[in-house]
């Protein structure tokens, strides 16, 4: 049985929680981080080199080149057995040569012209090419598979958009490292890159790459419209 309380008794207030709004909640509007590249599984190392490019184009660039050159010289070497006077052009340049000093402007514009191509030549012959091809490791001695870095980049932003609170991703993949470019529009920006850091290293090494590129991650908030 219980007893009314009259005028005397006293009221007691509740106390009021209020929640901090400070910069490190509400007004997060990025997070980032950088990482190196995942380690790989039992059973998966060794690394490959990339693929080499034939370079079809500047080889046939040089042979047609070389054909025309070799063509105008072995003519006028051909007339000239023949009795008859030497191409213009062939006496002119051998005038030039001859009467030309070393430090003439000239000179000095063909032989820099001559270095540039040769230089170049030498950095297609010493370097791989092929870019835009990521080796992948190799399953059997005979067989070697590439990933071309657009199709990674997609599967990457593919898996980024399973995250729950991503909107969108644009993901762009070099050799070393693949940088991820997310916003977010609910949940908690460092939670939504914390599930992108241990999604996107999954997908990394599910790419069977040979070598893995390191991993940076920033995700924002949408911008205001208006």
């Amino acid at each position: 049985m219980s007893e009314s309380q009259g005028s005397e008794g006293t009221t007691q207030r509740l106390p009021v929680i209020e929640k901090e709004t400070g910069p490190d909640t509400l007004d997060q509007s990025a997070s980032a981080a950088d990482y190196e590249p995942p380690p790989p599984l039992d059973g998966e190392g060794g690394k490959d080199g990339r693929f080499w490019s034939a370079r079809r184009i500047p080889a046939a660039i040089m042979a047609l080149l070389l054909f025309l050159v070799a063509g105008f010289f072995l003519y006028d070497i051909a007339s000239v057995r023949a009795d008859r006077p030497a191409m213009r052009w062939r006496r002119e340049l051998a005038d030039q040569l001859a009467t030309r000093p070393l430090d003439d402007i000239w000179v000095l514009v063909g032989a820099g012209v001559a270095a540039v191509i040769g230089l170049w030549l030498l950095v297609l012959a010493t370097t791989p090419g092929l870019r835009a091809v990521l080796p992948m490791r190799r399953t059997h001695p005979d067989v070697r598979a590439g990933l071309h870095r657009d199709l990674a980049a997609l599967v990457l932003r593919d898996r980024a958009m399973e995250v729950s609170g991503v909107q969108s991703v644009r993901v762009r993949m070099g050799r070393a490292r693949a940088d991820v470019r997310a916003v977010a529009h609910f949940r908690d920006l460092d939670d939504v890159r914390a599930d992108l850091d241990a999604t996107l290293a999954d997908a990394i090494r599910g790419l069977g790459l040979s070598r893995p590129p390191a991993l940076s991650v920033r995700v924002r908030r949408p911008g205001r419209k208006g």
